[in-house]
């Protein structure tokens, strides 16, 4: 079984909570990361700060969510760890090898994402028609783009 792309590294976690600001106190002032952006979405029902830890391709965001009401889905805050997004060298390839495995994957298809890259997610539950899911874990697929690669691959070959 060969699979046609590969997984570079952890993109990002994103940390939800009921109040962001109690979520930048412990991240950005006490541990001192950076924020880097904001994103909301009505459609996503989620307020965030993007940080950053490191730099260049090996940076990892840390997403800082609430809802922006908690009354919707989905329930960013429900899920302390809301999820975990990884490098994929190819997005397109992966999503087909994926479900044709039997990989489910939540709604949504290969979208751009809160930092520009294109995404997609992996369900948390499995189901009769797919029987592979994040075990309780929402994953994220980010497409790494080329200096990404790049540098994994020099990394790789290091």
């Amino acid at each position: 079984m060969s699979r046609p792309f590969k997984v570079l590294g952890i993109q990002q976690i994103a940390i939800g909570g009921p109040d962001k600001g109690r979520l930048q106190k412990l991240w950005v002032e006490m541990l001192g990361l950076e924020v880097t952006g904001t994103f909301k979405s009505e459609r996503e029902n989620v307020d965030e700060d993007i940080c950053a830890i490191g730099s260049g391709p090996f940076k990892v965001e840390v997403d800082l969510m609430q809802p922006l009401d908690p009354e919707k889905k989905p329930a960013v805050h429900a899920t302390p760890l809301n999820h975990v997004g990884l490098w994929i060298d190819d997005l397109p390839k992966a999503v087909e090898w994926l479900a044709a495995q039997g990989v489910r994957f939540a709604p949504g298809g290969i979208r751009q994402g809160a930092a520009g890259f294109d995404i997609c997610f992996l369900h948390p539950k499995a189901n009769e028609e797919f029987p592979i899911a994040g075990e309780g874990v929402l994953i994220e697929l980010v497409q790494a783009p080329p200096e990404v690669i790049k540098a994994f691959s020099a990394l790789a070959a290091g």
